[in-house]
């Protein structure tokens, strides 16, 4: 398997608190790696040590191959990442900050604006960049920090919370953004505290909690974990909800759940238990407004795996 980030038994403590406790990640090129866990789990320190800007206790990580604690500088050359907090100068119009940057990676003064000039019309930045950046929202922030870390044309890239502050709207175009960098055969890894981001854009999942890897896989495999796919049905007919539980348990061989609102809810093994019970219901002549096959949602999973009872979206970081 040809990887693109690679990291083995990765240890970190900070004082008392041990951050990270052999943790492996690894992502193939050309993918998304989501990283998820709670607030304090160890998500951005692990990015922090691969991106270059602390060392690990122990453990290894390559990007591309190369060492991250032996060739610092040459990881840096192949890598992007934006962070959790904006990194561009505030003084600085959108124009300048990626201007410099260019011309910090080496690019000429005139490729380096022509570069800025590419990256601001694709953040939809164009009207703001003879603005400082003081002036910016906290989304344009957002996405000219995002610009920032592509400037170099990187082939990994590590995003760090990308869309925390944007609106879904915004959020959604980040989203493009990330698809069109993996298109284009860039790597990321992302971190995020929104599971349905995760659930989007990622190719595959790695699940930290307590400095510690609980779980790996794509996130089908990963809603798998808590009991597989579930048909849901609501009739017409509230006084003809018990009769629909019997008929939707009777075809999945266990007892069928009231989930409220009118619904029930029944786990199944396959999918062709959808058609045998349309054709169940429809005998028995019960209407309904509502008949899915579904996998459990990503918030399911966060809290089977980690046994939190908060709402993951407030725990999540």
């Amino acid at each position: 398997m040809d990887y693109a980030i690679e990291a083995e038994g990765l240890r970190k403590r900070f004082g008392d608190t041990q951050a990270l406790d052999g943790v492996d990640l690894a992502a193939r090129r050309g993918t998304v790696l989501g990283v998820l866990g709670p607030n304090g789990a160890g998500k951005t320190t692990a990015v922090r040590i691969l991106a270059t800007l602390i060392q690990a206790d122990a453990g290894s990580a390559r990007i591309n191959g190369i060492d991250v604690a032996r060739e610092p500088a040459k990881v840096r050359e192949t890598i992007g990442l934006t962070g959790q907090y904006a990194s561009v100068d505030e003084l600085l119009t959108g124009e300048q900050n990626l201007t410099m940057i260019g011309q910090l990676l080496n690019l000429s003064g005139k490729r380096a604006k022509a570069r800025a000039h590419e990256l601001l019309e694709w953040f939809d930045l164009t009207d703001a960049a003879k603005r400082p950046a003081k002036t910016y929202s906290g989304g344009m922030r957002r996405r000219l920090d995002l610009a920032a870390s592509l400037v170099g044309r990187p082939s990994v890239i590590f995003l760090d919370e990308p869309t925390t502050g944007l609106d879904p709207s915004k959020r959604e175009d980040m989203w493009g953004v990330v698809r069109s960098l993996v298109h284009d055969g860039s790597t990321v890894l992302l971190t995020t505290q929104y599971l349905e981001e995760a659930d989007a854009l990622a190719d595959e999942i790695t699940v930290i909690n307590h400095g510690s890897v609980i779980a790996h896989d794509t996130p089908s495999g990963l809603k798998r974990v808590v009991g597989g796919q579930r048909l849901t049905v609501r009739p017409v007919d509230p006084d003809r909800l018990d009769e629909t539980a019997t008929i939707i348990g009777d075809l999945a061989g266990t007892r069928a759940e009231h989930t409220g609102r009118g619904v029930v809810s029944v786990p199944v093994a396959g999918d062709e238990v959808l058609g045998d019970a349309i054709y169940r219901l429809n005998e028995a002549n019960i209407a309904v407004t509502e008949l899915s096959l579904h996998l459990p949602s990503l918030d399911e999973v966060f809290f089977t795996l980690t046994g939190r009872t908060e709402n993951p979206q407030e725990v999540l970081a």
